[in-house]
């Protein structure tokens, strides 16, 4: 996000949009019956084979019971291979769906969210239904948007009024309505500022750094109202406040990358910036993270080892949106994507090009020798993730998508892939996406998770895909994958989530992509006209 300096403490001017066009960015409309059916008085899944979100191996064919919005029962209904027993199945519900040969996982958690601007993506409809045919069932906007518009429509999402995920509301420190805000930023402001965002109910706090002392009060004051927290380290504030002190004050969550390379300096206290490095250069600003891949300790060394200890034995949770800056490492990749024609808002699309206002539209004079910083850098942040996870770590999935070439949705599956690439095994993409999400959220207010893992007694939040994710994790995408059919000679289209199911509502996966496709064509529809995309003319 795009950070101006005030006071001492960074601020980011996205924040800024967000909270002056909070309530001029359009709510979800009011849920019809043609979005989703249910919460049924009695919903039975059968047959169908569970990955349950802890880890655990798949298990099936087992039928799934719901009633309302809560799961009642699992039951084992027999081995692979086999006829299923019909003895002993659960008896008949309101509504039944077959799971012969398809898989069902708890609903995905993405915890790193932004609703879009009036000038991007004006409809939170947009954003809801990617994310819901993504299978993400539950959002933490960091910020969503503006902080009353967002409570409100969390509200609405928690009544199943509207077609959303649940959503999570983190706030910006020194932010919200009817904050009045002071030039001097002191930690007895900070503590007021707590107890203002407590008192409108917020579930957490968001921080982009700040002089030590004010953030350890924000988070110690915190922590007494069972606020999370979470923090992107904004780079002016990295000499004196790196991702471990953060974490010594008491921030729970790290996300992105911004100051763990700084934790781990070895030829610089501070990083060696070109003479000319302007922070308000966003080129610059994105360009030079990824130079610091080769100035830090080594793999395996006792200072990269003590690091990953310390966070480990302190429960720090490590979100790290490798997919919003991965067009870093292959712009071309990013900007060809399959879906943006048809699923990215041409608005949204003009927003990603070159642009010096637009934060994340940095793409000035890209180049090969950008690019391979970030592959590098790619390398050793992934290394660390890994290895974080191996010892014990959480690592959780969030994707910041709405910047950067990054749709909402799409992306989010994108996140997957890339844990897998840096050494998760599937399994273990899953639980962090469901499990270790759901607790990364619940926890600061509760000791058990009402989400993110199949058991009787949890909320219906569930995902089913007819391929199986654990094979090939591209399956999940809204649009499939392709493979070849031998007996035809021809490639289809497979996969793709067929069903969300989020608080006992079921969700059609493919008629909510398909609404999305109907916005996008229609704001097409109205351009009428040339646009310019990747210095390229074309007309809609």
């Amino acid at each position: 996000m795009r950070q101006r300096v005030r006071g001492g403490l960074v601020l980011v001017a996205l924040v800024a949009v967000a909270l002056a066009h909070g309530q001029k960015l359009t709510p979800a409309p009011p849920r019809s019956p043609s979005d989703g059916g249910g919460p049924y008085t009695r919903l039975v899944i059968r047959g169908i084979t569970v990955i349950d979100g802890t880890g655990a191996a798949p298990m099936g064919p087992v039928d799934v019971v719901v009633e309302g919005n809560r799961i009642v029962d699992v039951v084992s209904v027999g081995v692979p291979h086999r006829p299923i027993r019909d003895k002993g199945r659960p008896a008949k519900g309101e509504r039944e769906i077959d799971g012969t040969g398809k898989y069902l996982m708890p609903g995905f958690v993405d915890t790193h969210v932004h609703y879009g601007t009036p000038d991007k993506a004006p409809d939170a409809e947009y954003m809801n239904k990617l994310w819901l045919a993504s299978g993400v069932t539950t959002v933490r906007g960091v910020p969503g948007g503006g902080l009353d518009w967002t409570l409100k429509e969390r509200e609405r999402s928690a009544k199943n009024e509207i077609t959303a995920p649940r959503i999570y509301v983190y706030q910006p420190a020194f932010t919200g309505d009817g904050w009045k805000d002071k030039p001097e930023k002191t930690p007895e402001l900070g503590r007021e500022w707590v107890r203002f965002l407590a008192g409108k109910g917020a579930d957490g706090i968001k921080l982009f750094g700040g002089d030590p002392d004010v953030v350890a009060a924000i988070l110690d004051e915190g922590k007494k109202y069972k606020l999370g927290s979470l923090a992107h380290l904004g780079q002016e504030s990295e000499p004196r406040l790196t991702a471990i002190d953060a974490t010594r004050l008491g921030l729970r969550t790290v996300t992105h990358s911004y100051g763990l390379f700084e934790s781990m300096l070895t030829q610089t206290t501070v990083q060696d910036y070109p003479a000319d490095q302007n922070y308000n250069d966003e080129q610059m600003r994105f360009g030079q993270v990824a130079r610091n891949w080769d100035k830090i300790a080594q793999r395996g060394s006792p200072q990269w080892n003590g690091l990953i200890d310390e966070w480990v034995k302190g429960g720090t949770v490590l979100n790290p949106t490798f997919t919003i800056y991965s067009a870093g490492r292959d712009l071309m990749r990013a900007y060809t994507a399959e879906w943006h024609d048809q699923y990215t808002l041409p608005s949204l699309m003009q927003y990603y090009q070159p642009n010096r206002e637009n934060h994340g539209s940095f793409f000035y004079n890209w180049t090969t020798e950008d690019e391979v910083a970030f592959k590098n850098y790619f390398r050793i942040w992934m290394e660390f993730i890994n290895d974080f996870k191996n010892a014990g770590g959480h690592v959780t999935v969030g994707t910041d998508a709405g910047f950067i070439y990054q749709t909402y949705g799409f992306t989010y599956i994108q996140e997957l892939e890339m844990l897998r690439e840096a050494g998760f095994t599937p399994l273990e993409v899953i639980r962090s996406a469901t499990l270790y999400g759901a607790e990364e959220l619940q926890s600061p207010k509760q000791d058990t998770v009402d989400f993110g893992i199949i058991r009787p007694g949890k909320l219906a939040d569930m995902v089913i895909v007819g391929e199986n994710p654990l094979a090939n994790l591209k399956v999940l995408y809204p649009t499939g994958w392709m493979r070849l059919n031998d007996a035809t000679g021809k490639t289809e289209r497979v996969g793709g989530i067929e069903y969300t199911i989020k608080d006992g509502i079921v969700f059609d996966s493919k008629k909510l992509l398909g609404d999305v496709a109907e916005m996008v064509a229609k704001q097409k529809a109205a351009i009428k006209g040339p646009v310019t995309l990747q210095g390229v003319s074309k007309t809609y």
